[in-house]
């Protein structure tokens, strides 16, 4: 378990570069969602242009899952810290 602990110590004092990573991975979303709107309206403005286009921007959303799992660890995190707080303070009085 000592570990485990060691893990999320470490990852805690990184939390600033995972939000980072998040928004980054958000911003990536925004070429998407025109090429994914373009695509669906058929217009062929953005979409169906270059294969290798349309290749990038399909596979920006096998990408989220770093931001998905990244979300639920910073989440665990807080949550973990915030409890290891309740504790100390319970154990004080």
């Amino acid at each position: 378990m000592k570990l485990w602990n060691k893990f999320w110590k470490w990852y805690e004092d990184k939390i600033l570069g995972s939000i980072i990573i998040i928004a980054v991975i958000q911003f990536i979303q925004i070429p998407h969602m025109v090429w994914n709107a373009d695509l669906m309206l058929e217009a062929g403005l953005v979409s169906r242009v270059h294969p290798v286009i349309d290749w990038f921007l399909y596979g920006v959303d096998l990408i989220e899952i770093i931001s998905i799992i990244n979300v639920g660890m910073i989440m665990y995190s807080l949550i973990k810290k915030r409890r290891d707080k309740s504790k100390k303070l319970q154990n004080m009085h």
